[in-house]
């Protein structure tokens, strides 16, 4: 044999053993991916629920993300889109349906809490259109009967009037529902969830009822409450939830024109990223007053100092006063829709000198949160207007920020 004969078959028999260590290590690598493939969380809120009520139950899903994800689950929270809200009632600004979470707030913020992502990421990732499971959350009828607070779960039978139906394509397989507006949308299993206590809870019927399955949907969400209120963690849920910095510059842009009202001037200037903020001292505020007259159920009417329908009969009544009102643009309404013009009422609001708001209303209670966080003294936060008919009119809760 010639030297070197043997190297070829020396390098082809090295090759093959190489060859299956390759496939081999390549197999586990799928397999490991597979295993750590991201698991979505998805929630809707009865349709009734309005923005800021909606805001407050993303808080609950976020910290049960946050939560999962510390214990070294690979759940993400996937943000449901905006649309068909009741009080969205302009006509002039093109559709209000399936509008993405950056419109109206600072996607990184969100994520520097929990693992959230937008509705389109989602898809680009599932790339599909069939949910493994739906959980209809619902009360139980006897939850308050007994007067004991019990924490509790149980699939139950489902009401007859369910959004859901067998889907037409494919009877008895899946359930067609119109999944935040989308059409096209179903699920592999539709399960009422009767359900008492905190969003935690949650963790456990993923645990028991969901192994090896990658999509949840939680319909109803609202049911589930918050596990603490008003601690640390609620309040860097709610630090996190900043808004788009395009809405906070237009509500700049209004107080300098109108309020003589800057972030330097009054005090409110805060670190971009909230993750490093500190409690604020020092705090003033522009110098006006700004008031959230909720005139009934479902209608809002609202801007700066006062908002209300009859604004210029009020400023006959405040002949020494002058009153101002943010009307938006037409090209900030199209872009912006109704819920950003309304959160940039209020930004505005919340950095009023001096903030009254509405007895039991979820949009002034957004804005006394925002005041916390700027770090306004509690009188000039915590106050509220009161029907003619209410005998008692009692100054609002003071929940403190805590760091």
């Amino acid at each position: 044999m010639e030297p070197g004969t043997a190297t070829p078959a020396i390098r082809t028999a090295k090759w093959w053993i190489c060859s299956g260590d390759a496939i081999k290590s390549k197999r586990e690598r799928t397999q490991r991916r597979k295993a750590v493939r991201n698991r979505y969380i998805l929630y809707d809120v009865n349709p009734l629920e309005g923005f800021n009520l909606r805001r407050d139950v993303y808080m609950r899903y976020a910290v049960l993300a946050r939560h999962l994800q510390q214990n070294g689950d690979n759940w993400r929270l996937v943000l449901p889109p905006w649309g068909n809200l009741y009080h969205w009632q302009s006509r002039d600004v093109g559709s209000q349906t399936q509008l993405p979470w950056r419109l109206f707030f600072d996607i990184p913020s969100l994520q520097a809490f929990a693992p959230v992502l937008e509705m389109h990421s989602f898809f680009q990732d599932y790339k599909k259109t069939v949910f493994d499971q739906v959980f209809v959350l619902q009360h139980f009828k006897d939850s308050f009967e007994n007067g004991i607070w019990e924490e509790k779960f149980e699939i139950q039978n489902c009401p007859t009037q369910l959004p859901y139906r067998y889907s037409v394509i494919r009877p008895c397989q899946t359930r067609d529902g119109l999944f935040w507006g989308y059409s096209n949308m179903s699920a592999q299993r539709v399960q009422c969830l009767s359900f008492h206590g905190r969003v935690s809870q949650l963790e456990t019927v993923l645990r028991q009822h969901c192994s090896g399955i990658r999509t949840v949907v939680f319909d109803h969400a609202e049911v589930a409450l918050h596990d603490t209120f008003g601690d640390r963690m609620y309040w860097n849920a709610r630090r996190s939830m900043r808004f788009n910095l395009a809405l906070h510059e237009l509500a700049a842009q209004f107080r300098r024109e109108y309020l003589n009202s800057t972030d330097e001037v009054d005090g409110t200037v805060r670190e971009y990223n909230w993750t490093i903020e500190t409690p604020m001292e020092g705090t003033r505020g522009g110098p006006f007053l700004s008031v959230h007259l909720r005139r009934k159920d479902f209608l809002l009417k609202f801007a700066v100092f006062f908002s209300i329908l009859e604004f210029e009969e009020l400023q006959s009544y405040l002949p020494k006063y002058q009153l101002f009102r943010y009307t938006p643009s037409k090209t900030v309404k199209e872009k912006y829709k109704d819920g950003g013009v309304a959160i940039i009422d209020q930004i505005i609001c919340s950095h009023a000198r001096y903030f009254i708001g509405t007895y039991e209303s979820t949009f002034s209670f957004r804005i006394q949160e925002e005041r916390e966080i700027l770090g306004f003294p509690p009188h000039t936060t915590f106050n509220r207007l009161c029907g003619d008919y209410q005998d008692v009119c009692t100054p609002p809760s003071k929940w403190r920020i805590v760091y």
